[in-house]
């Protein structure tokens, strides 16, 4: 019993000790890479929890008495970041929730004298997707992806999806899914047990099979890095993770459907060796309709804002002078978890249409993140009504972007 007792209070020192301990993100010198800047947070009472490749940075666990500036203090270190676990992904809410609905009078007066149909209320409903053409949601047409399929369809393009993983097994993925990593539980599969990363997947490279849907590039490779966990959430240690993998694998376009308020060093700092490295990164602007979120944010970037079935700018579309281009994200329907499909809306349905016309653009030449951002551009128009910040260079034709 007495041994019972004292493994129980064991247990719960080791508890105790693990709920006082915080997590940063350390970012130092090149110079002191490896043992040399691992001793030094050792000497603080620090443990070297991850270890990034391709940034001087690593993730490491402190006691809760040992404050930043004892970090910042010991030789070499530049930046010392909370490794906080926030939710990067949220819905966009419901189209109908900004449109007042009509009153009984008014709707009575509407019945009586045939006016006020055309009253926005009205344009919103109707079916998601055309039952007649379920392979090719509105968006995909609206992109004009299929006028690409005879010049390329992407065919050998890496895609990385960093996300909440995805579903392998789903009979509009599963023939190109070619792998991908778990950052959350680092041995685990990609899989997905939220349905967001399913979703865009679908969007981006869903194959061509007269069944479920079909995406802007059909013949790609879908790779599923999973960074966020079943309730969107995640560490920013997970998602500079997710994109360090990307790297060392030779993707060539990342797709990042998530956002949130502020950045970090060692996220800015993986951005950059993204882009030298020849990774074209898409991202999600943003649902808050405020300014662009990170890491949309950051100028390797390629952001991408939302536009309704009427070419209008989504009201929970963030905008900026960051935005490159606008792209479909209201209604948008596509692949989901469990071999299903679903319909949703965000910035996040947006950005993987951009990122499967970037696909379409390696898969046409464009050999650098510089001329994949250069081509998209070109192949843009503005949409009539929309400011540039609120759309960049429009929306983009991928007719004109392979031809």
């Amino acid at each position: 019993m007495k041994k019972l007792t004292a493994l129980f209070a064991g247990v719960l020192a080791i508890a105790a000790v693990q709920a006082q301990a915080s997590q940063k993100i350390v970012t130092f010198e090149h110079a002191y890479r490896g043992g040399s800047i691992e001793k030094s947070i050792e000497s603080i009472g620090g443990k070297v929890t991850r270890k990034f490749t391709v940034i001087d940075s690593l993730v490491a666990v402190f006691p809760d008495d040992v404050k930043d500036s004892s970090i910042y203090s010991l030789k070499g270190v530049t930046d010392v970041a909370e490794d906080s676990y926030l939710r990067w992904i949220e819905a966009a809410p419901a189209s109908m929730s900004s449109i007042p609905l009509p009153s009984v009078e008014s709707a009575l007066n509407m019945v009586r004298t045939g006016e006020g149909w055309e009253a926005p209320v009205f344009q919103e409903i109707r079916p998601a997707v055309d039952p007649a053409e379920k392979e090719l949601p509105w968006g995909i047409k609206r992109v004009n992806a299929a006028a690409a399929w005879d010049y390329t369809s992407g065919k050998g393009v890496k895609v990385a999806i960093i996300d909440t993983g995805m579903d392998s097994t789903h009979p509009d993925l599963a023939p190109n899914y070619k792998g991908g990593y778990n950052a959350v539980t680092p041995g685990d599969l990609p899989t997905d047990d939220h349905g967001h990363g399913t979703h865009v997947a679908g969007t981006i490279g869903a194959v061509r099979d007269l069944k479920g849907v079909a995406g802007v590039a059909p013949g790609v490779d879908l790779y599923g890095v999973k960074v966020l966990d079943k309730n969107g959430s995640g560490q920013y240690s997970w998602i500079v993770a997710g994109i360090e993998w990307a790297i060392l694998n030779h993707i060539d376009v990342i797709n990042m459907s998530l956002g949130g308020g502020s950045g970090t060093e060692a996220l800015k700092q993986v951005m950059i060796k993204a882009n030298e490295s020849g990774v074209t990164v898409v991202c999600a602007a943003g649902n808050d309709s405020g300014p662009v979120n990170y890491p949309a944010k950051y100028p390797q970037a390629i952001a991408v804002s939302a536009s309704d079935s009427s070419d209008r700018l989504a009201y929970f579309s963030s905008k900026g002078a960051e935005i490159a281009v606008i792209a479909p994200g209201v209604n948008v329907y596509s692949s989901y978890k469990g071999g299903g499909y679903k319909t949703m809306s965000g910035t996040s349905m947006a950005c993987p249409h951009v990122t499967g016309l970037a696909a379409l653009a390696v898969g046409a030449g464009a050999n650098s993140p510089e001329a994949v951002r250069a081509a998209l551009k070109a192949a843009a128009t503005p949409l009539a009504g929309l400011s540039v910040t609120d759309q960049g260079a429009g929306l983009v034709d991928a007719f004109k972007l392979v031809r």
